[in-house]
């Protein structure tokens, strides 16, 4: 079928299958488009290669893990709430340390705190 597509619809369908795998990746897929290895993530993160490659086959974690991943690839991290007849609401403050917890290298649930409580904005 897309044979049949003049080569201006062919290109046009593979960039638009392009951007839809983009948005479907996994943790693994994100490093590699970033050009960077697990090693390089675990120096980052200040943890073991082997621990990243863990990381990366969780289908479950903590947000603040999430994001700290995501910010040693040079991304960040937002959460957006989708709710039946309201607009987008970006939850804000999840997966945030409290500044204790950074300098001790402890996780939020070792360290209850005020900015680790969901705060919720409306996205512009």
């Amino acid at each position: 079928m897309i044979a049949r597509m003049s080569p201006e619809d062919q290109r046009e369908v593979e960039q638009r299958a392009a951007v839809l795998v983009a948005q479907h990746m996994a943790l693994r897929d994100v490093r590699k488009a970033m050009g960077k290895t697990q090693a390089t993530v675990a120096r980052q993160l200040g943890i073991k290669q082997e621990n990243v490659a863990r990381l990366e086959q969780r289908g479950d974690m903590l947000l603040s893990t999430l994001r700290g991943y995501v910010e040693a690839l040079g991304g960040r991290v937002t959460l957006n709430v989708q709710m039946p007849g309201l607009p987008p609401v970006e939850l804000e403050g999840l997966g945030d340390l409290a500044p204790e917890a950074k300098k001790r290298g402890t996780s939020p649930r070792s360290t209850p705190s005020a900015a680790a409580r969901p705060r919720r904005t409306i996205a512009a």
